[in-house]
């Protein structure tokens, strides 16, 4: 795979090649000893040789004269197909659409799509997407795997030692008085936003790296090439300045929108006015939550190609954004189906964890279904942070292969990356002939 950015730009494919006669031989034009009768009317003076022509069998006047054989036309169909001209889909008389002779036998005699790797070159579907990511874990098993599980151990020891020193320390408890003031609940429910803000930090940052990391593997794994833990760590080495640049700035940008949203109200509840302004911050966050949303969609496919094409944090961004534009919300949709899938796998895993922490802690079930806040024992942490790495080395492929695999298949639909693709893997005249590269 090309390392320059943005790939070579494909040609165009070649046509107007000669192809194979369906018809054999052609015969001679006095056979039988009798010319071909004239041409009804409605035919065009330029008609095929007459060796292309079988003899004319007797035939009412509402029969109408048999086809010619196949010309080189735009489907490239293998010899013996019917219908097509020369070089079009049909003239006068050769077959309606559907028929044997018409526009779906062309249609329907288009070879499948070449699949070197985990998906075909073409645009693909959301299972194919899902299924990509997943064969992908399962054919690079030793690669994907050791990262995720490098990445896990570090996202989720930042966790532990977050809760354990942070977090333990809010106060949360008035978000369960009923007779709690206005004020109490704002201080509990800001100590609250806190704690699963700065969590969700340190996931996302966990995700975003695993997702470049694992991008080697992925965008290798589409070509069939096999590629090392170390192959993969050089080919993200050079990048990753950048990486840590573009990971901190992303939800920078979303803090600061928040922030922007709730400041009005925040300003209100400064002057005095506790009700109100309590409402207005919390109508304000709501609606920067949307903005922030719809920026992070956009800007979701920037890591891939920053490491891919070796592009800058803000050309990355840039590249993002016109990627996933005229289809937010198809990749909002796979995005969300992909998260959905991960949340469920990881939670198979860490809910009989964290049973079992609660358990060894001494709260037992009791305590474990009453999680109202911050004192949470080291043995807790630490048992339920062992099932929650083993969760994420298992759904990291997963959110970070269908990222990848969408970057590739937005790439596809627009630029008809699958050509590029199709070179890398050492398919010879792919494009050329019975293929429709991109969409």
């Amino acid at each position: 795979m090309n390392d320059t950015p943005g790939w070579a730009s494909p040609g165009s494919a070649p046509s107007g090649e000669e192809t194979p006669e369906a018809s054999g031989t052609p015969r001679p034009a006095d056979q039988d000893g009798a010319n071909p009768p004239e041409q009804p009317s409605k035919w065009s003076k330029e008609q095929p040789p007459p060796g292309q022509w079988s003899a004319p069998a007797p035939q009412g006047p509402a029969q109408a004269p048999r086809p010619p054989a196949p010309g080189p036309g735009w489907g490239g169909r293998p010899p013996g197909g019917q219908g097509g001209g020369h070089g079009g889909w049909g003239g006068p008389g050769q077959g309606a659409p559907g028929g044997p002779g018409g526009w779906g036998g062309a249609w329907s005699a288009q070879a499948p799509a070449a699949k070197p790797g985990v998906i075909p070159l073409r645009p693909l579907g959301v299972g194919e997407i899902l299924d990509g990511a997943v064969s992908t874990m399962r054919a690079h098993w030793r690669t994907v795997l050791g990262v995720s599980l490098a990445v896990a151990v570090v996202t989720q020891v930042a966790i532990i030692l977050l809760q354990g020193f942070v977090l333990d320390s809010t106060d949360t408890e008035a978000l369960n008085d009923p007779s709690a003031t206005i004020g109490e609940l704002s201080r509990a429910m800001g100590d609250a936003l806190l704690g699963s803000g700065l969590v969700l930090l340190v996931t996302l940052l966990g995700t975003i790296v695993a997702t470049a990391l694992l991008t080697s593997v992925t965008s290798r794994a589409v070509i069939g090439k096999p590629v090392t833990t170390g192959e993969a760590w050089r080919d993200a080495r050079p990048q990753l300045a950048k990486l840590l640049g573009l990971t901190l700035l992303l939800p920078l940008i979303a803090v600061a929108i928040l922030t922007v949203g709730a400041l009005p109200g925040l300003l209100v509840m400064a002057g005095g006015s506790t009700d109100a302004g309590f409402t207005l911050a919390v109508f304000g966050a709501l609606a920067a939550s949307v903005v922030t949303l719809w920026l992070m969609i956009r800007f979701s496919l920037a890591s891939p190609a920053l490491m891919l094409e070796k592009q800058s944090i803000v050309k990355s961004m840039r590249r993002s954004a016109k990627l996933v534009r005229g289809s937010w919300w198809r990749v909002f949709g796979i995005q969300l189906l992909a998260a959905i899938i991960a949340f469920i796998v990881e939670s198979i895993v860490v809910i009989p964890f964290a049973v079992l922490a609660a358990a060894l802690s001494g709260d037992g079930l009791t305590g474990f279904l009453d999680s109202s806040g911050g004192d949470l024992g080291w043995t807790y942490l630490i048992v339920s942070g062992i099932g929650s790495v083993i969760g994420s080395m298992i759904t990291f492929p997963i959110t970070a292969g269908v990222t990848v695999l969408l970057y590739i298949d937005r790439r596809i639909r627009r630029e008809a990356l699958d050509l590029d693709l199709a070179r890398a893997a050492g398919l010879q005249g792919y494009g050329t002939t019975g293929t429709t590269p991109g969409s």
